[in-house]
């Protein structure tokens, strides 16, 4: 009796449970043994694609075969075999050294040239289907991602909802993903530490694991967090998925992460590092505890500025926020002026949209000319792929300006009371505040903190600068225009706005806007 091995295979666990199942392969080569007086020395069963190369039971059993430890093989067909010419070689290699190959659901005389010929013809086909088939699925692929849907699982802080619909921001871990991002942005954090505080907040993988050094760093490098879908080989797409991240504040991390930025790890968080410069050598005074106070020293050789004492900086730091002191009254008749003022913006509002949808014509058009070129060949792929990837950024920026039109007009609205109510409360708040808190509220309201000797100065930078000047003016004189002075002070701190949203500055502290006084970080755009 012959003594054969048995080989079963299916590409994925569920073609097992269904369609030629391993269950249906084992009973075909079963009746195959008995009908022909066959024994099964061993069964080597085995899920993988026979597409490519590589699968190791195959691999062991045509070792196990070249060194003569069975007669031959049993398979079910042919393309349970190979779907590829060169593993169908290798059995075209063995069959032409005498071992048998023999097919349960195929009568083939491989030791024949009509018999070999179909196999081959069949092993062609084989290899054809699986051609067609990775062609169908890369265009099926491809399609989605036109639509601007990613047919891959989602990222960390997203989730799945099915074929053919966009991922949904997850409302456990889209909060943690948003962290991340503005922690980096500090530049408090580097990777290490970043992957163990947002372990400590509660991120996790998508198997619930620890998310590694290597998932931090793929996360923060993720354009698909600002509605951008970017493939490996560099093409990319726009989302129509809802963004985690605003592009300024990803944009800020890139630099971060390509060292544009300075990321230098600290020992102390004293109050004013890196907040204080010399007036005569223009250097950063570094802070130093000595003997239960904090000093603030220039380490430059001969500079006639030597130290200054915290509580020197604090009390000129005081001194100039209380500049910007109002009071009730004062404050009653800025929010009035600021009502009508945002009343007359509406128009603006309409303008403003006709201006982003005709960027938004200009960039599909330069996308236009842009594919012409890589047709007509005057640019190579690597270029286009390039200038596509910054367009649709610059694209996806734009319809997300057009989509939040009125919320942005909404937020510009709270943020202007808001900042009414950090003039009437900068000092108290900036009294009650943390050390991180305190460095972010100097780095909003003064442009110069400069120690000349013994000296300290902190100047105001605009708008503030400009409303302590006005509120200044404004007290003394007699004969004041009350209406006037709200009107031009609202119009000042709106512009202020509009500037503050162009550069996009992404992290400030929720106490800094709501009059709390938590360490709890926030977007602000």
């Amino acid at each position: 009796m012959k003594s054969l091995y048995a080989y079963i295979r299916v590409s994925t666990t569920k073609q097992g449970e269904h369609g030629v199942s391993l269950q249906e392969q084992r009973a075909a080569i079963e009746r195959y043994s008995l009908q022909h007086g066959v024994e099964i020395a061993e069964w080597f069963e085995e899920i993988q694609t026979a597409a490519k190369r590589g699968r190791p039971v195959f691999a062991r059993m045509l070792r196990l075969l070249q060194r003569g430890k069975a007669q031959g093989v049993v398979i079910h067909k042919i393309d349970r075999s190979a779907r590829n010419l060169k593993d169908w070689a290798d059995l075209g290699e063995l069959i032409d050294r005498g071992i048998q190959v023999h097919f349960a659901a195929e009568s083939l005389d491989l030791h024949s040239r009509g018999g070999r010929l179909s196999a081959d013809i069949q092993a062609v086909v084989a290899a054809d289907y699986i051609r067609n088939l990775r062609e169908e699925t890369r265009k099926g692929f491809f399609g989605r991602l036109r639509q601007g849907l990613y047919p891959l699982a989602a990222p960390i802080g997203y989730l799945d909802q099915g074929k053919g619909m966009p991922k949904i921001p997850d409302p456990e871990r889209a909060p943690s993903v948003r962290a991340a991002f503005q922690l980096y942005a500090t530049k408090e954090y580097n990777l290490h530490e970043l992957v163990a505080e947002m372990h400590a907040r509660g991120l996790r993988n998508r198997r619930g694991g620890r998310v590694s050094l290597n998932g931090i760093s793929r996360l923060l490098n993720n354009t698909f967090y600002v509605g951008v879908i970017r493939l490996r080989t560099g093409e990319s797409f726009v989302g129509v998925h809802e963004p985690l991240i605003a592009k300024d504040l990803f944009e800020k991390v890139q630099d971060i992460l390509r060292g544009k930025t300075n990321t230098k790890a600290f020992q102390h968080d004293l109050t004013y590092r890196r907040t204080l410069r010399c007036a005569l050598c223009l250097q950063t005074l570094i802070g130093e505890r000595q003997k239960g106070h904090t000093y603030y020293r220039c380490h430059t050789p001969g500079c006639e500025t030597k130290t200054v004492r915290e509580e020197v900086v604090e009390s000129s730091v005081i001194s100039a926020l209380s500049l910007l002191r109002l009071n009730p009254e004062e404050l009653a008749l800025l929010r009035q002026a600021a009502e009508d003022y945002l009343a007359s913006q509406v128009d603006d509002r309409e303008s403003l949209r006709e201006s982003l949808e005709l960027r938004l014509g200009n960039i599909k058009a330069r996308m236009g000319r842009l594919a012409d070129a890589l047709i007509d060949d005057e640019i190579g792929k690597d270029i286009f792929e390039d200038r596509k990837a910054v367009m649709l950024l610059e694209r996806a920026d734009v319809e997300h300006q057009l989509g939040d039109l009125t919320g942005a007009q909404a937020s510009r609205a709270h943020r202007l009371h808001e900042y009414l109510e950090l003039l009437s409360k900068a000092q108290l708040q900036y009294e009650f505040a943390n050390s991180a808190e305190r460095r972010d509220l100097l780095s909003e309201i003064t442009s110069n903190r400069i120690v000349s000797r013994k000296n300290v100065v902190i100047e105001l930078q605009e708008p503030f600068n400009s409303v302590a000047n006005y509120l200044e003016t404004y007290r003394c004189d007699l004969d004041r225009d009350i209406p006037r002075t709200s009107s031009h002070l609202v119009a000042m701190l709106n512009a202020w706005i509009e500037r503050d949203e162009r550069r996009k500055k992404a992290i400030v502290p929720i106490g800094f806007w709501r009059g709390d006084f938590g360490g709890e970080m926030k977007t602000a755009a």
